[in-house]
């Protein structure tokens, strides 16, 4: 059996200016009628365009601000970079896999491994028939999902590519030669597509929480260069992840998962937090339920003042601690399955519910066969799964069982979906709300009225 050492890249923090980009809103969320003309006199490039934003490259400082001045421009401000934050270390093993049923997950070759899908009674889902429908759709705001022309056997027929998007471009010096050739939202990284193999999975390798629910891959990451010119693992933006969060909201996503934790700094924030808000409620009027990870700095949303402005404390998210066991094992038994995660931020006014992240022992799920980053290229001479930890792992077990909820309770409804998954959770740690689990710990068979 083939085993690599990897570092893991789990949650998101915020960096430095993204170059030349700006996050404009307009007065009365309005688009006005000679805004290409605007930009064009400044010599900027339109990206995105929504009532809500634009994205505008190719600025420099004044012509920003003359652009700021235009008529009804609200706000122009400098996009900032996002960089994925570097865990602990992880390994990717080759599963031998031969066809089989997505029917019946605990086949799946690493299943007996899967701590994480037995803590939460995934299994006993599956055993009830509720496997999902491939009629919910969960975006995966993320580094892409693997797109080959022999894909990874867990995703293969799960991913609606037609329906996704590339807002992060790739460096072109940081994509790998041959023999794979890429596409706009392929995975690059492997990050995308462990988090999308979580929710919805063939199981033949690894199982996921469903196995017939659709994903569709917004690519708001990627592969660009650091201020020494090496190839980061997992970068974006500001305003890529909110134009992400409105284009899943846009193309009717039930669900959109942003395994994107961590948090901004205080200083030039306070309109950023707004616009913020406004796409989050926005997303939440359309009928996307958005689930969110915490992050892995192990702060205090209450209290930690650097991290005053975090997506858990935009309106009406699903906000994700991480557990964990707590005695490191990867092949079992495990201790204390749900004990919170060394690493997971908490904070009652933050945290909705907590799901398996990994504490030492991993979280397993599909690596991209396209991974140029993070050593993982030998993903690409087998069916490979990586073992990962980190609130970005815990985010789609939660994700995975709001699709389930969305079958049963209907679309365009996330208030329900998220008080569903908050009444039926296990209530652990501090009676009520607990800082490190919310209101609890998911349960799927009690939230499917199983139990």
């Amino acid at each position: 059996m083939k085993k690599l050492s990897l570092v893991l890249a789990a949650v998101l923090i915020s960096a430095s200016a993204f170059a030349d980009q700006y996050i404009v809103t307009f007065r009365g969320n309005t688009v006005p009628a000679d805004f290409a003309a605007q930009v064009a006199a400044v010599g900027g490039t339109i990206t995105f365009q929504h009532p809500i934003l634009a994205i505008v490259d190719g600025l420099d400082a004044t012509g920003a601000a003359k652009l700021g001045a235009g008529s009804g421009i609200a706000s122009i401000d400098a996009d900032a970079q996002f960089t994925l934050d570097e865990g602990a270390p992880a390994v990717a093993e080759e599963a031998f896999v031969a066809p089989d049923s997505a029917n019946a997950p605990s086949t799946a070759f690493f299943f007996a491994r899967q701590w994480h899908l037995r803590a939460i009674g995934a299994d006993q889902a599956w055993a009830a028939g509720r496997l999902g429908s491939p009629s919910v759709t969960v975006a995966v705001l993320d580094t892409g999902i693997d797109r080959q022309a022999s894909p990874h056997a867990d995703l293969a027929g799960h991913v609606d590519y037609a329906r996704g998007h590339q807002f992060q471009l790739d460096n072109p010096a940081c994509i790998p030669a041959a023999p794979f050739t890429f596409s706009p939202t392929d995975d690059l990284v492997f990050h995308g597509t462990h988090v999308a193999a979580t929710i919805s999975s063939n199981a033949l390798a690894a199982a996921g929480v469903t196995s017939k629910v659709t994903l569709v891959p917004v690519k708001v990451l990627g592969l660009t260069k650091d201020a020494n010119g090496r190839c980061t693992a997992g970068s974006g933006s500001n305003a890529n992840v909110l134009a992400g969060v409105l284009y899943a909201a846009d193309i009717n996503a039930d669900v959109a998962n942003m395994s994107l934790g961590g948090g901004f700094s205080k200083a030039g924030n306070g309109r950023l937090n707004g616009l913020i808000n406004k796409v989050f409620n926005y997303a939440h009027a359309h009928g996307t339920l958005v689930v969110v990870s915490a992050g892995n700095s192990a702060a205090d949303l209450d209290h930690d003042g650097n991290f005053n402005v975090t997506f858990c404390n935009a309106p009406n998210v699903v906000c994700v601690a991480a557990t964990g066991p707590t005695n490191n094992s990867t092949n079992g038994p495990w201790v204390n399955i749900d004990a919170p995660a060394f690493y997971t931020n908490f904070g009652r006014s933050a945290i909705s519910v907590a799901a398996p992240g990994g504490n030492g022992s991993f979280v397993w799920a599909a690596c991209s066969r396209s991974a140029a980053s993070v050593g993982l290229a030998v993903c690409r001479t087998g069916t490979f799964i990586v073992g990962a930890e980190g609130t970005s792992m815990a985010s789609p077990h939660v994700s995975g069982l709001a699709a389930l909820l969305v079958e049963q309770i209907g679309h365009n409804n996330p208030s329900a979906i998220k008080a569903a998954l908050q009444q039926t959770a296990d209530d652990l740690g501090q009676p009520g709300t607990d800082p490190f689990y919310g209101k609890g710990f998911i349960n799927v068979p009690r939230a499917l009225g199983l139990q």
